[in-house]
């Protein structure tokens, strides 16, 4: 490791949710001050344990886990055992490496990390994505120097709010892609009504089974297809096989492009006219920053139902058209998609409120304010 720069440390994951835009705003910081060295802290079995060897980041993993319902006894005395064995090792981390601020981003992940920066007295940055802040975040929020959220519904949900800013979720920083070159990247028609599907990086089966038989009803006449509507689909790889099964048996309509998922979401995002999407905060983040109208499903399973209250919050700012998940019927998610493909007013309307709520200068708004917190950069 350097031994000239301050180290900032990052910490959060178990879901990508929380691990990426640890991943940005790192990127953003190292940009802003080329000598600070980042050292990520998260979870060995959250998905950062294979996101960040693959980056060639420099990492501690922990045996930290999160508390479930109904896990019973044992299982959350484990839970206490892991969480104690994972506060040793950040302390005997943080002073091998001595960090300068310690930056979490929620999720079980981020908790031994924040703990131990409070009890040490070390800047400590929290950053809430959702418009129901996790548990995490809400335990951290009383030692934090500062608390940035996503959603202005979060700053009432916690403890102390005098620290709290809502400056948005930070995404990746990303060169605009035109809507010609985008489309053409996906085999799309330049002047067609692009929907975008989106069920979360390992898919959504429910909206995949939901979104199939209303295409197999287009084929067989009993539905209507909008005129030069056109479907980008990313239904996940496990669910490829299905869907392109059904497809098949649809006859293979040429205005549905399936793919297992969508490495270039920023071209996607540009191609795209509207989108069917879970409502997750990195996912709901993407979309406000393109200011692109959405039918948000969210996932009745999240924790604390968040992305219930993320879509609703979208919603009632009429930057979103929320449908639940349970009962959802393939009348009902065509009727919707059919509404919004055929009303470009309506659209229109959607993505100035979707920019309205956006924040797309907050990766670069929270870098500079944990940069603030560094010790000045010295001389060359």
């Amino acid at each position: 490791m350097p031994d000239a720069g301050p180290v900032v440390v990052y910490s959060g994951g178990g879901t990508g949710g929380h691990l990426y835009p640890a991943l940005a705003l790192a990127d953003e910081v190292a940009r802003l001050r080329p000598d600070v060295h980042a050292h990520f802290v998260g979870a060995s079995r959250g998905i950062e344990a294979r996101v960040l060897p693959e980056q060639g980041r420099e990492h501690t993993l922990l045996p930290v886990e999160g508390f479930q319902r109904g896990g019973g006894l044992m299982r959350s005395l484990g839970v206490v055992i892991a969480l104690g064995r994972s506060l040793i090792e950040v302390v005997s981390l943080f002073r091998r490496i001595r960090p300068s601020a310690v930056v979490v981003t929620g999720g079980y992940a981020g908790g031994p990390s924040g703990i131990v920066a409070g009890a040490l007295g070390i800047p400590l940055v929290v950053q809430e994505q959702n418009s129901v802040p996790g548990k995490t975040v809400r335990l951290l929020s009383v030692w934090a120097r500062e608390v940035h959220v996503a959603f202005p519904e979060a700053t009432a949900l916690l403890p102390r709010t005098s620290h709290v800013e809502c400056t948005g979720n930070p995404v990746r920083v990303s060169d605009p892609v035109p809507r010609a070159e985008a489309r053409a990247r996906f085999g799309l028609s330049p002047d067609g009504v692009v929907l975008l599907v989106v069920g979360g990086s390992q898919g959504s089966r429910a909206m995949n089974e939901t979104l199939s038989a209303s295409v197999a009803r287009v084929a067989a006449g009993e539905l209507r297809r909008p005129e030069r509507l056109e479907i980008l689909w990313s239904t996940g790889p496990t669910h490829i096989d299905g869907v392109r099964g059904a497809l098949e048996a649809a006859g293979t309509p040429s205005w549905v492009h399936a793919v297992p998922y969508i490495d270039d979401m920023p071209a996607a995002l540009s191609a795209a006219d509207f989108a069917v999407s879970r409502a997750g905060a990195m996912a709901t983040a993407e979309l406000l920053s393109e200011g692109l109208p959405a039918i948000l499903i969210p996932l009745p399973t999240a924790a604390a139902d968040h992305q219930t209250e993320n879509a609703r919050a979208l919603t009632e700012a009429d930057a979103a058209v929320m449908l639940v998940e349970a009962g959802l019927t393939t009348e009902q998610l065509w009727s919707d998609v059919a509404v919004m493909a055929g009303d470009p007013a309506r659209r229109q309307a959607m993505a100035v409120s979707a920019r309205e709520r956006a924040r797309p200068h907050a990766t670069t708004t929270i870098a500079e304010r944990i940069v603030r917190l560094l010790p000045a950069r010295k001389p060359a």
